[in-house]
């Protein structure tokens, strides 16, 4: 299966800017410019888009991993923050920190157990955390 983003770039890197489309329309030329990326700008950036995709696909083996243990859960909520360095000479993705919370269903003790394993589970083997180099870093909640 593949997935497919086509980004069009206007203009020089400080004064340009950016348009992404996915082929899913999920996106339509969202526009990432210099200053939405490192000037904390509203608008889109690649790191925004790293930490969606990474969020979305720990979500899902997180509750593929659950399952496995015989827990499906009411909710889970994940957020992914990436972090990009701009020391030194080249900016950097430094780190991608997940802080992931469930609401699981009562009745199991072990359930809190069986959440972090999942987590750190999933935490190593999802696709996109297989793909991804960053020290990625998690937190678990479990919400009552």
């Amino acid at each position: 299966m593949d997935s497919k983003s086509t980004v069009v770039w206007q203009g020089s890197l400080k004064a340009g800017q950016g348009k992404i489309t996915t082929e899913s329309g999920a996106l339509k030329e969202s526009v990432y410019t210099y200053g939405t990326r490192f000037e904390n700008n509203p608008g889109t950036n690649p790191e925004e888009l790293i930490a969606a995709a990474h969020a979305g696909c720990f979500t899902m083996a997180v509750t593929d991993e659950l399952g496995s243990a015989g827990i499906t859960p009411e909710q889970i909520t994940t957020i992914a923050k990436v972090t990009l360095s701009t020391d030194g000479n080249e900016p950097e993705i430094t780190q991608i920190h997940l802080d992931v919370s469930a609401k699981l269903p009562s009745g199991d003790p072990e359930a809190a157990e069986k959440f972090e394993k999942a987590a750190q589970t999933a935490k190593k083997n999802c696709p996109v955390s297989r793909l991804l180099n960053a020290d990625i870093v998690m937190d678990t909640h479990v919400q009552s």
